[in-house]
């Protein structure tokens, strides 16, 4: 059986990304490891968001959960300050990032690495951030295989549509939806987790 790192910018990416393919990792007797780089804290708020990503972990399946413990960098045009003894992720040295995450990968003796595209998705400088790091520790820990995790960008685009004909809020801002993840052309691998969308619910 494989072992499998799924590397994430916060605690909720883990499900909303990666839910359903994780739990089927595990049901199929893969050791599963999830290692988000940040605690979902923009400043220094109550740590809830780690007890979630804890419990959900237990609800997927997945064995071992890690956190390098950075500040959310936040989303939008303003990049923040960093927190009083923090540093946010996205101000973090990429390669010192890198060895910390590669340790695991090679604690692990991990046989895939899952990780973020280059926009990251829809340009969130922590996800963007988490491509980068995950790129180079892979490398450094010769990690056999790196898969990006994406989504169709039509479907994104169809769903604003629909929001927008039914009066509802849309998803995403229209202008991100345009350039989000990814062509649906371009998308290499697909996980069929139909069985696991109960578990990714609850998680």
């Amino acid at each position: 059986m494989a072992t499998v790192v799924a590397f994430h910018a916060h605690p909720d990416d883990e499900v909303i990304l990666t839910g359903g393919t994780l739990a089927r990792a595990a049901a199929t007797g893969h050791r599963v490891v999830v290692v988000t780089a940040t605690d979902g804290r923009v400043w220094n708020e109550d740590r809830s968001r780690l007890g979630e990503l804890h419990s959900s972990a237990r609800i997927l399946g997945i064995h071992r959960v890690e956190c390098l413990g950075y500040a959310d960098s936040g989303y939008g045009p303003e990049f923040y300050r960093d927190p009083p003894g923090r540093i946010r992720f996205a101000r973090a040295d990429p390669g010192e990032v890198a060895q910390r995450l590669s340790q695991i990968l090679r604690d692990e003796d991990a046989h895939l690495l899952l990780s973020y595209q280059r926009n990251g998705g829809y340009g969130h400088r922590d996800h963007v951030q988490v491509h980068y790091v995950g790129k180079r520790a892979a490398e450094l820990a010769r990690t056999p295989r790196v898969l990006e995790v994406t989504m169709p960008r039509e479907l994104l685009l169809w769903t604003g549509r629909l929001a927008r004909l039914l009066r509802l809020p849309a998803p995403y801002d229209p202008d991100v939806a345009r350039t989000a993840y990814a062509p649906r052309a371009t998308i290499t691998h697909r996980v069929g987790v139909f069985r696991f969308a109960g578990q990714k619910r609850d998680a």
